[in-house]
């Protein structure tokens, strides 16, 4: 498949559909979380995000070389997605009374995805061998775990991954065959979702407060909030990113890149989000009072998770900025202890610390066009 094919296939309105009900999962993980808002509720919300993630990014592995084109595709996507939806349904009790429900929708993801792939060719058979009985393992540990009592169910949870880990390791993945415009395009949709639907999540903590003053500037500045989160990932390097993946013309490197960029350093940004909106979540209603440590932590320590997480992407690829995104990581877990002295101090700042950032990476273009140019342009990564 040449460069130009690769930047022609686009990510169909059926896998769109799919990302929507995947990051359903996501939204369910901030609400557990926002309920359990302590390092063994993280430690559960971390197991879960890794397993769910593994998965999709499997489908979007798969969708790029299995297009959905055939009403059997189409129809096995479906079953796919209904394996998602009991999986989400069942994340604020997946450690509890629905653990072996969760286990036994993540079963027939994985299963679907198993049957899916081996319509992809000779290759993809041959590398179902090694990672499809490896990925039903992982299942089969976590709906193991749904059947067990403590400790053994958070054992089998944290071997899952282990097995996972070891699978993206040991399959050929030179059989991959990753066609980059559809690969980048499918990973920046969930991303873009989930940062909208982070916003649902904070929306959702108004139903039962009064919108007076202190609760709109709690919106806005939450917005701002997702708004920089939107712009260190989408503001040029999302391309940039594209075009570093399309460049790799050797097959089992650019696998290695996939997965190291796309799964890997995708992982800590998706928490990131997750963490961030509880955070924010936490001081709907208290804007002009002091934020508990936790909550405290959660919004600053969810936005510098997700900045850290985009900077490994962008080492991982070669790409400028990472120096931007560290700076900008450690300033705003800086502010931490402002959130504890009223917390709407806390939420300005964080924002102030993103935008800045954001213009001390666009000052280099800004003087080499002008001015007038630079702010026509800003944001555009151009």
């Amino acid at each position: 498949m040449t460069q130009q094919q690769s930047t022609e296939i686009r990510v169909s309105t059926l896998e769109l559909f799919f990302d929507l009900v995947f990051v359903f999962t996501v939204t369910q993980l901030a609400d557990a979380l926002a309920h359990d808002l302590s390092p063994a509720g993280l430690l559960d919300v971390v197991l879960i995000l890794f397993a769910i993630f593994w998965m999709y990014s499997g489908y979007a592995w798969l969708t790029n070389a299995v297009a959905p084109t055939t009403t059997t595709r189409r129809t096995l996507l479906l079953a796919g997605m209904a394996g998602f939806l009991v999986t989400a349904l069942a994340v604020p009790e997946a450690f509890g009374s629905y653990g072996w429900i969760f286990g036994a929708g993540y079963v027939v993801v994985n299963v679907v995805h198993l049957v899916l792939f081996r319509q992809a060719g000779p290759a993809a058979r041959r590398m179902m061998r090694t990672l499809g009985p490896l990925n039903l393992l992982a299942a089969a540990l976590v709906l193991t775990g749904g059947f067990l009592p403590e400790p053994w169910r958070h054992l089998c949870w944290a071997a899952a991954p282990l097995v996972q880990i070891v699978a993206g390791y040991v399959h050929p993945a030179e059989m991959h065959s990753i066609t980059a415009g559809h690969f980048v395009e499918r990973h920046s949709l969930v991303m873009i979702i989930a940062i909208g639907e982070s916003i649902i999540a904070i929306g959702l903590g108004f139903r039962d407060v009064r919108l007076d003053g202190g609760a709109v500037l709690v919106a806005i500045l939450a917005l701002c909030i997702a708004y920089y989160l939107w712009w260190y990932y989408f503001a040029g390097d999302d391309k940039r990113a594209e075009h570093v993946l399309a460049a790799a013309a050797e097959p089992a490197r650019r696998a290695r890149l996939a997965l190291n960029a796309w799964y890997y350093a995708h992982l800590p940004m998706l928490l990131g989000i997750v963490v961030a909106a509880v955070g924010i979540k936490k001081t709907v209603g208290h804007a002009f009072e002091p934020l508990h440590w936790g909550p405290a932590i959660a919004l600053s320590g969810g936005v510098a998770l997700y900045l850290l997480g985009h900077a490994a992407f962008l080492r991982l690829l070669g790409i400028p900025g990472v120096a931007y995104r560290l700076g900008a990581a450690v300033l705003v877990l800086a502010a931490v202890p402002l959130g504890h002295l009223v917390a709407v101090a806390q939420l300005a700042v964080v924002p102030l610390i993103l935008a800045g950032g954001a213009i001390a990476e666009d000052l280099p273009r800004i003087r080499r066009l002008g001015p007038a140019a630079a702010i026509g342009d800003f944001g555009r990564g151009e």
